[in-house]
């Protein structure tokens, strides 16, 4: 299947396609400065000042917990002003919580500066972005949506890399100040200038690019109730194991070197996930993509389960994990537009964002306890419970007909 017209001519420019590349570029920025950094950066903040490593994690989980608080907010505005007014305000403030956090000495100053931060994930990450092309696309979002997951895939690979030789280089001070000149410098102005600025109509049209007002469910009720519960309980399975499943796989007795190169499938299989889905899936209900891809992932934990973990059941286990991921991140966008319709489409995204954004900021730490009391093992088994509650949920719901 080619990749649609839009891509190929003037409009991808000039047009509301635009809106692709210049998301794309801002969300690896954001992504990359604000999210993927602490990993690398708070163990030194930890160091430097006296802190334990409880606490200066618990900065970013508290940046979580704000980000999902605010993401109603931030869709009602973006809904209401546009995305290159919100994300602008978005990629400004994590320019100014960056600065801050290097300067932050006290306790109560770094929390402060975290929960700034949050906010400036609220109004920059996928939600943000997903909002804005709502609200630009209407009811064919999806495919700018898919589109610019592909792009975003590639945020942690570019970050990691980066960051670990601007420490080398600057110190983790200067890595977060040329962090926040590119938020102030790059992504600020491309949100301001060059993100499209019009609105979509809500028509009635072929399936895939609008939607009639009597084929979407009202967002409220069950059917809100049970898409914001799938996605809530989803985001427990890849927060908590993107903070321990390489040390998992490293006390099972896998080398460090060999769960390093194991962890780097996972980047490579959510692009190449979606790049299926965008050229593929374009006729493909989004329930049942997400219903494929959380099955699949409960396949990988049965194989772990069954098989134990060693490199080939590891490594097969990081492919399916990053392909389900990347297949999920593109259903929290395309799932909503197309059961609720594009109408308040931003306000939505922040509906469901909040629940999400929440369980994300806890999962790590419910995973500690486990991992502490219990065993690795528990543990995969509580995300792998996780994730047949989000399929659940996913199955329970009914299309509009």
């Amino acid at each position: 299947m080619s990749f649609p017209r839009a891509i190929t001519d003037s409009r991808f420019v000039k047009g509301p396609w635009r809106a692709v590349p210049v998301l794309g570029v801002t969300q690896i920025l954001s992504w990359g400065a604000i999210f993927y950094t602490p990993v690398l950066i708070v163990p030194l903040i930890a160091a430097e000042r006296g802190w334990s490593m409880s606490f200066s994690m618990g900065g970013f989980s508290i940046a979580l917990l704000a980000a999902g608080l605010s993401a109603p907010y931030v869709g009602r505005a973006i809904d209401r002003f546009g995305g290159h007014v919100v994300m602008t305000a978005g990629s400004l403030t994590g320019a100014l919580g960056l600065t801050l956090l290097t300067f932050a000495a006290s306790r109560p100053a770094y929390l402060a500066v975290w929960v700034m931060l949050g906010l400036a994930m609220s109004a920059n990450l996928y939600d943000a972005a997903f909002a804005s092309l709502g609200r630009i696309f209407g009811g064919a979002a999806r495919r700018p949506i898919t589109a610019l997951t592909l792009a975003g895939g590639f945020a942690s690979t570019v970050s990691w890399p980066t960051t670990h030789f601007l420490i080398e280089a600057v110190g983790w001070h200067g890595a977060y100040w040329i962090y926040a000149a590119l938020l102030a410098g790059v992504s600020a102005p491309f949100h301001a200038f060059l993100l499209p600025r019009g609105r979509a109509e809500i028509v009635v049209g072929k399936a895939g690019d609008s939607l009639a007002p009597d084929k979407v469910l009202p967002s409220r009720g069950l059917p809100f109730i049970l898409v914001a519960s799938a996605f809530a309980a989803y985001a427990f399975v890849p927060s908590g194991l993107s903070a321990h499943l390489l040390a998992i796989f490293t006390r099972s007795g896998i080398d460090a070197g060999t769960v390093v190169w194991i962890g780097a499938l996972f980047g490579p299989a959510q692009v190449g996930a979606r790049m299926i889905e965008f050229a593929f899936g374009r006729d493909l209900h989004p329930l049942w993509v997400v219903r494929g891809a959380l099955s699949a992932l409960l396949c990988g934990f049965a194989m772990l389960a069954v098989f134990g973990i060693s490199v080939p059941t590891a490594a097969l286990f990081a492919l399916m994990f990053g392909g389900a991921n990347g297949l999920v991140t593109i259903t929290r966008g395309a799932v909503p537009l197309v059961l609720f319709g594009p109408h308040g489409y931003g306000r939505l995204m922040g509906r469901l964002a909040g629940p999400f954004l929440a369980v994300q900021a806890l999962a790590p730490l419910v995973m500690a306890f486990v991992v502490d009391r219990a065993s690795d093992a528990i543990a995969l088994a509580l995300a792998a419970c996780f994730a047949a509650a989000a399929l659940s949920c996913f199955i329970a719901i009914r299309r509009p007909v």
